[in-house]
């Protein structure tokens, strides 16, 4: 049998299993890749917010990346919750150093509203995390922490999307979920402009979107889609997954990573 892509996240765990690592795992396995993981932090979290949170050592951070892709190799990394300066540039050293495509989720804040990453972070993620991206997958309220631009309509999309790939990815995905109608993103290299557009479903059971979605970009990568490809993909995967998602405890509720199996 051949092997399944590879495919690893280096992110925070959410004890819920909406989003973070448990979320990037149940995409992967829904798109056909071998998962494989980099605990970053440990949350106590559920359908109600963030109850704590704890950041794992730098060198226990480098001890399972290098333990995975020495030996297992990988074709796609996906990045998520990095929590410190200290982590950020630890993990930004370990990804330009392998040589396969990179998506980071500059995750600042949980759906709750929670941060999950330090204001003493940001100059890191900007100067030495996002120019290892081959996609950078910002919602507006992490474009708004990492560029200052306040995004109100889609034209303000184009400016996010500009003075993101200023730091250096290759290719800038800005999520427009939070504005009024349709759910448009807005995909580009600075030279072709994709935009993507899919229904908006009123269903408030949305923990998790940014993680699957940038985890289902990743393994579209793995997969040997072309950047466009991959993230049309990913978001028809994550559209379903919106659409599905279910009420768990007294929250918000998970988007349903197994929809099209059900």
């Amino acid at each position: 049998m051949p092997l399944p892509p590879r495919v690893l996240t280096v992110a925070g765990s959410d004890s819920g299993g909406g989003a973070g690592v448990q979320a990037d795992l149940k995409t992967m396995l829904a798109l056909g890749v071998h998962g494989m993981s980099v605990l970053t932090a440990v949350t106590a979290q559920n359908s109600t917010g963030v109850q704590g949170a704890w950041e794992l050592p730098v060198e226990a951070v480098r001890a399972q990346y290098r333990s995975v892709v020495d030996d297992i190799g990988v074709q796609a990394v996906k990045t998520g919750m990095l929590a410190s300066a200290e982590l950020v540039g630890a993990v930004a050293e370990l990804l330009a150093a392998t040589d396969v495509p990179v998506v980071v989720d500059p995750v600042g804040v949980s759906k709750h509203g929670d941060p999950l990453l330090a204001d003493s972070a940001l100059d890191s993620v900007r100067e030495k995390l996002l120019p290892t991206a081959t996609v950078a997958t910002p919602n507006l309220d992490e474009v708004a922490q990492l560029t200052g631009i306040e995004v109100l309509d889609e034209s303000d999309m184009r400016r996010a999307a500009d003075a993101l790939l200023g730091f250096g990815p290759r290719w800038a995905l800005v999520k427009g979920g939070h504005l009024a109608g349709d759910a448009v993103d807005l995909l580009t290299d600075g030279t072709e402009e994709h935009w993507l557009r899919a229904e908006r479903h009123d269903n408030r059971h949305t923990h998790g979107t940014g993680c699957t979605l940038a985890s289902a970009i990743a393994s579209g990568l793995a997969k040997g889609l072309s950047v466009p490809d991959a993230v049309r993909a990913a978001k028809d995967y994550v559209t379903g997954a919106i659409a599905a998602g279910f009420a768990l405890g007294s929250g918000i509720g998970p988007v349903d990573h197994g929809w099209r199996f059900r």
